[in-house]
């Protein structure tokens, strides 16, 4: 295999990673809250945000993470309070929720450049030399991003599969009246679906900011691929999205000797529009 195509696979990979853990978070709030939150991604970039921020002031990268995300779960709970549950109550269309989310989005992008401002941020961080490989220059951040993100997923699914929640999750998902009607408390599974969606989200922005620098936009360039992984993986399907965001992240480099970096957002699209041609439904099967 040519190492240069065998570099972008792991390059691939490692954005994959990400995608599936924002992904994951984005699949959950539309199969339980039936919300297409296009504000999604800008939460990821709050995420990295928070923990550049608490990172330069000297604390550890990883605790730096661990806060971050609980700082983003609080805006997610945030704009579920104030906006979510009020919609929910009367009932608005899946377009009004839309055009919220769109206009939540660029609340929270235009926030982060106004306080931070526009320009790239890194995070306080020893250089390290790339790992050598079987012949590939791969960096350990990539290799941390990976690791962190299969860890992630690991408790997800047993979260998902084990828990009392886990499976309150899936009954709410699958029919929220009939779930009403059994006993289940909703408030409840909509609380920890922002808690777990939040938690994700912001280690996958925290997570490449690792591999690329901390940028305003960095979320806004993500959505499609995002969507892409939510729609081509079944929506309201984790297991579903996190496949999708792999294909769609090794995809997405292995064209860029080709068609150049500035097309990546378009190959998503293309794959997306593919799926949506031939299975309509995803590559598997929707709902959690």
């Amino acid at each position: 295999m040519d190492t240069q195509f065998a570099q972008l696979i792991v390059n691939g990979i490692a954005v994959g990673s990400i995608i599936a853990l924002a992904a994951v978070g984005l699949t959950l709030t539309y199969g339980i809250l039936r919300l297409s939150n296009f504000a999604h991604g800008d939460f990821l970039t709050l995420g990295a945000y928070l923990t550049w921020l608490i990172n330069t002031i000297g604390v550890n990268i990883w605790l730096s993470m661990i806060l971050a995300a609980a700082g983003t779960v609080a805006a997610m709970l945030l704009s579920e309070k104030l906006l979510w549950s009020k919609m929910r109550s009367i009932r608005a269309t899946s377009t009004t929720l839309i055009i919220i989310s769109i206009g939540l989005a660029l609340f929270l992008r235009n926030g982060i450049i106004f306080i931070w401002g526009g320009r790239n941020q890194n995070y306080n961080l020893p250089v390290t030399q790339a790992l050598d490989i079987l012949g590939l220059k791969i960096p350990q951040n990539q290799l941390l991003v990976l690791g962190l993100a299969v860890l992630a997923i690991l408790a997800l699914h047993y979260l998902l599969q084990n828990t009392k929640i886990g499976k309150a999750m899936r009954a709410v998902a699958d029919d929220l009246d009939l779930a009403r009607v059994s006993g289940i408390n909703v408030d409840r599974v909509i609380f920890w679906t922002w808690v777990i969606a939040g938690t994700l989200t912001s280690l996958g922005g925290s997570m490449y900011g690792l591999i690329t620098a901390v940028r305003p936009n960095m979320g806004w360039f993500l959505i499609l691929p995002l969507f892409a992984s939510v729609i081509l993986g079944g929506i309201g399907n984790p297991y579903g999205a996190i496949a999708a965001a792999f294909i769609i992240g090794i995809v997405q480099e292995i064209s860029t000797p080709w068609l150049g970096s500035q097309y990546k957002q378009g190959v998503a699209l293309l794959i997306m529009i593919l799926v949506l041609l031939i299975r309509p439904k995803g590559l598997f099967k929707g709902t959690i």
